[in-house]
């Protein structure tokens, strides 16, 4: 048992952190390069995982979940706090701050492809590390595809606040309150999964796959 939770801590542990560090830092970063200082001045434009990590969520919940083999994986991290009044232009800037997060999974996902790549074109290359490539590889798919759902506050509903006209932007983030509930609900109906969790997930890895080179 212990044997078992030491390996799930460095195979998932170490690519769940940076997964979730990378996306908050991108948030925070791109905030910043579009006007608003909020979190730059709190520290969270930073590449630490402890500016971004919460115990509960980012370590705990996703690692229980694995061991317990529960079908719905989940995590979450601090969240970057962004005044979107104090960027230059914040309607259009909102869809850019949000789109940081997700693209910086979509980076470390096909970086993960490609050392899975080289490792199982490595002779006695270590298991270990190609659990740990493929477990890269799942958690930033998961957190992209997760996030770019179309619902306030998640990355996918401010995108959408950001594209829609000016009244029915208001209308999608009065929702943000109950977001997570409403996410929660459709993922213990099953909803979630079938209509965008597993179609995305399987397009994404289809697309990862072009990186494999053997």
């Amino acid at each position: 048992m212990i044997k078992n939770v030491v390996e799930t801590l460095l195979i998932d542990g170490i690519p769940l952190i940076l997964a979730i560090t990378l996306h908050e830092a991108a948030h925070a970063y791109a905030a910043k390069r579009l006007g608003d200082f909020t979190a730059f001045y709190l520290g969270r434009v930073s590449l630490n995982p402890i500016k971004h990590i919460d115990p509960v969520g980012t370590l705990l919940i996703p690692i229980v979940l694995k061991l317990i083999g529960s079908p719905i994986l989940f995590g979450y991290a601090k969240p970057v706090p962004v005044n979107f009044l104090a960027l230059n232009h914040p309607k259009r800037d909102m869809i850019w701050v949000a789109l940081a997060g997700p693209a910086s999974n979509w980076i470390q996902a096909v970086l993960w492809t490609l050392l899975l790549s080289i490792l199982l074109a490595t002779a006695n290359t270590q298991d270990l590390l190609i659990s740990m490539a493929k477990a890269g590889i799942y958690w930033n798919v998961i957190l992209a595809v997760l996030n770019l759902f179309p619902l306030p506050p998640f990355d996918g509903g401010r995108i959408l606040v950001g594209l829609l006209p000016m009244e029915q932007a208001r209308f999608v983030s009065k929702i943000e309150p109950f977001g997570f509930f409403i996410l929660l609900g459709l993922a213990l109906s099953g909803l979630l999964s079938d209509i965008w969790m597993e179609p995305l997930i399987k397009l994404s890895l289809e697309v990862l796959e072009l990186f494999m080179f053997q």
